[in-house]
């Protein structure tokens, strides 16, 4: 599984949203959402500053993140960024990958 890093920030609505059923409700209703999907939630916090949530799940591929990013923002009540996060394995190796690139104007 991949692992994805989302933020959210709430409209008008997702606060009342928030008001109305508590930061515990919201956090049952992401998870049953990626546990739906076949993913995992492993993370999900409230934030100060220019996020209002952030959340770290396991999904099975980039395709299932885009689905519940984009049905999760299609609600309206939040605005999401996903990104996808590497394990330092990863890193090591993408490191070892052989890459043959031009530079622009050489």
């Amino acid at each position: 599984m991949a692992k994805y890093m989302v933020t959210g920030s709430y409209t008008v609505d997702g606060i009342k949203g928030v008001l109305k059923e508590g930061g515990t409700g919201r956090r049952k209703a992401v998870e049953a959402a990626i546990k739906a999907m076949g993913g995992h939630l492993e993370a999900y916090y409230f934030a100060f500053g220019e996020h209002d949530v952030v959340t770290i799940a396991d999904v099975p591929d980039n395709v299932t993140a885009a689905a519940l990013s984009m049905g999760i923002a299609a609600t309206g009540t939040v605005r999401t960024k996903t990104t996808v996060l590497l394990t330092a394995e990863e890193v090591d190796q993408a490191t070892k990958k052989t890459l043959s690139f031009r530079p622009a104007g050489q």
